[in-house]
């Protein structure tokens, strides 16, 4: 795909996937759906994380990668491999 489509794919994966969540306080990307789904590549999806993170960064959510631990609802947690990046809206 090429950078124009890339970008609408994009804004419109962002905006389903938020339209689409159950918990807007938590928001993940899975392997499945990036990678076997939408059959996206490396750069792509990385092009995708990193707007993404921004996104999600600009509406108080803090943002996990592959590996990383978190703490949700008291329990320490980590990103697993099957996931890409989860999204955890922040509460005051």
């Amino acid at each position: 795909m090429d950078k124009k489509e890339l970008r609408k794919f994009i804004a419109d994966f962002i905006n389903r996937k938020e339209a689409e969540s159950k918990d807007k306080n938590y928001i993940n990307y899975s392997y499945y759906e990036l990678k076997v789904k939408e059959g996206l590549t490396e750069s792509e999806i990385d092009e995708l994380l990193k707007v993404s993170r921004d996104y999600f960064e600009e509406r108080n959510y803090s943002v996990y990668f592959t590996n990383a631990e978190f703490e949700y609802n008291g329990q320490i947690r980590k990103v697993e491999s099957n996931n890409y990046m989860i999204a955890i809206l922040h509460r005051y």
